[in-house]
């Protein structure tokens, strides 16, 4: 009888789809086939045959073969997905992605209204990082040349400008990061789920982030200085916050990560600089903030109590690296709630997302020229939407539904009609 044979690409494929669906980084580096080809064969990217890319990658850069897996197929938030295409989000219609650091989909999104006489524009490339990835169509910023506050090259930043593709830097046992020894062997260190590290097996560090000395060969002479933060995420962490909050448990150092790239913007102290930035960092403590932060619940509200005045639309660091605490407070049920104390950190994701967001400067929350974030169509509470307001400055261009999308399909009736930017979390009496 005959031996049926199978197409090397279909073959090639089926290998590919099961490793980008089956725990592919686990912490560390995946299967070496998963990302490069073999003696420059083609390579798979988006589902059809190309040719491989440099050090013998299946795409035709860094970024490009990262979202050949973390590219979503559909406009519904699921696990690893965190690019949209053009294609499932026209007019109107938001990117799908729901992760704590955004959706890179957001960068396509370009919104044109009128406000008086003048025509206004909203560009896409405002929204976030912008990624290289040419097979996905994203490119370097028009704007800038290298990172704001630094001199990392803008046409350099690609996926693997932050996170390690091979996932070198792993958590140990004391609670180090290390790039050398032990070879990461007990998965991702990420997640509320993650198993702890143990004296003969660390863990992979947080999204497997870059750490001190961190400098991808592509990237060379740009070093990294600081550690990946102390951070858990759950398990179950893209998705929409309509009912309960996604709730990260950052502990601490995630501005002085930022600052890798962007040196000038870290500010652990007010107004101390003289460039009147705002305080992030281990030492840009809350103080007397905190009671501001969890006594607020919306615009007009100030009645709210710790327990229960967490909002995911501005987190903060607790101020620990203490994984035995922030693996219990990492949740998506609501089932922890706990505000701030004077202890807790301001950092750079209080305010910002890490990869975009459907607002300039990937920022959580609408903080443009608009006075109220909501809007009161017929006396009722809603998000703003050419859809649903007369006036397009408000809407500035969005749909409801893309503007609901924002803050992550959270009802607006969590809020107020005349609800105010949310840096009032902190500043309500300032």
């Amino acid at each position: 009888m005959r031996r049926k044979t199978v197409p090397i690409f279909l073959t090639l494929w089926a290998v590919f789809v099961q490793l980008a669906f089956a725990g592919f980084h686990n912490g560390g580096v995946g299967e070496c086939n998963g990302c490069h080809t073999v003696h420059r064969a083609p390579s798979i990217q988006a589902g059809t045959a190309t040719q491989s890319g440099p050090y013998l990658l299946r795409g035709t850069d860094q970024g490009s073969t990262c979202l050949n897996c973390h590219s979503a197929n559909q406009n519904l938030p699921s696990y690893q997905y965190i690019s949209t295409p053009e294609s499932l989000m026209p007019p109107g219609i938001p990117p799908g992605q729901m992760t704590p650091g955004g959706d890179f989909g957001w960068l396509k999104k370009n919104y044109t209204w009128t406000s008086g006489q003048s025509v206004l524009t909203d560009y896409g490339y405002m929204h976030g990082h912008d990624i290289v990835a040419a097979d996905y169509r994203y490119a370097a910023s028009p704007v800038h040349v290298t990172a704001p506050g630094g001199t990392y090259p803008a046409a350099s930043l690609t996926c693997i400008s932050c996170h390690d593709p091979h996932g070198e830097y792993r958590r140990t046992v004391n609670g180090t990061i290390v790039s050398s020894g032990l070879q990461n062997a007990c998965g991702s260190g990420s997640y509320e789920s993650s198993p702890d590290p143990t004296t003969n097996c660390p863990v992979g560090d947080y999204r497997l982030l870059g750490g001190a000395g961190y400098s991808p060969v592509s990237i060379p002479g740009f070093p990294f200085t600081s550690d990946p933060p102390s951070a858990v995420a759950p398990s179950n962490y893209n998705r929409p916050e309509s009912v309960t909050q996604t709730r990260v448990a950052y502990g601490q150092g995630m501005s002085e990560w930022c600052a890798n790239c962007h040196p000038a913007f870290l500010n652990s102290q007010p107004n101390t600089s003289g460039a009147y930035r705002h305080p992030a960092g281990n030492g840009a403590k809350l103080g007397f903030l905190a009671n501001n932060y969890n006594a607020y619940v919306k615009t007009g509200d100030i009645t709210g109590t710790r327990q229960t005045a967490y909002l995911s639309l501005v987190p903060f660091e607790e101020g620990t690296s203490d994984y035995n605490i922030l693996k219990k407070h990492a949740r998506s049920d609501d089932s922890y709630l706990v505000g701030a104390d004077e202890n807790s950190n301001v950092m750079c994701l209080t305010c910002h997302r890490a990869h975009a967001s459907g607002w300039d400067y990937m920022l959580r929350f609408d903080s443009s020229f608009q006075t109220f974030i909501t809007a009161d169509p017929a006396g009722q509470t809603a998000w703003p939407g050419t859809d649903i307001v007369g006036d397009n400055s408000q809407a500035m261009g969005r749909s409801s539904r893309e503007t609901a999308r924002t803050y992550y399909d959270r009802p607006a009736t969590k809020f107020t009609p005349y609800q105010r930017s949310l840096c009032n979390k902190c500043h309500v009496e300032d």
